[in-house]
Order: structure tokens, then sequence, then C-alpha cells
């Protein structure tokens, strides 16, 4: 099953309201997307950390074989 970038971004809204999110569709088949994400709740976090943080902000949609997102690859900071 397929997501919408602006699924995804409404997802991380939630818990990033004020970052910079660009959502990029990598293949245009909505499973395979780039995103950064810039807030400045990652400042001080390790890049685990905050990957860790954008994931669980997905709520499960990348879990397991039934994931509704196949692949997102991450770029996270704080602003500068």
């Amino acid at each position: 099953m397929a997501m919408r970038a602006e699924d995804i971004e409404h997802l991380l809204r939630e818990t990033f309201p004020k970052a910079r999110i660009t959502i990029t569709d990598l293949a245009g088949d909505g499973n395979h997307y780039a995103a950064e994400v810039i807030d400045e709740s990652f400042r001080g976090m390790n890049r685990v950390q905050q990957q860790r943080a954008v994931y669980a902000a997905l709520r499960g949609r990348m879990d397991g074989p039934t994931g509704e997102l196949h692949a997102l690859a991450l770029t996270t900071k704080a602003p500068e």
C-alpha cells in the first residue's frame, strides 16, 4: 500500500509542528521517499536519536512487510 507525500508530512507535522520538512518521492511509486526534517528539538541529539524520533512520528507506517511506507531516506538536523 502506498502513501502520499502529504500524508507523511502531516504525520511529521503532528510531532514537529515548527519543523522545515521536505518530502521527495524518489521513484514515483508512493513507496520510496526522501525526507529532510530540520527542527530545533533535534539540538543535542545524535543522528540516530533524531532519526528514531522521526520514525516514532510515523506511528508504525514503516513497520514490517505490511507497512504503508517501504523506504524513507532521512536527513535530520537542528537549524543552524
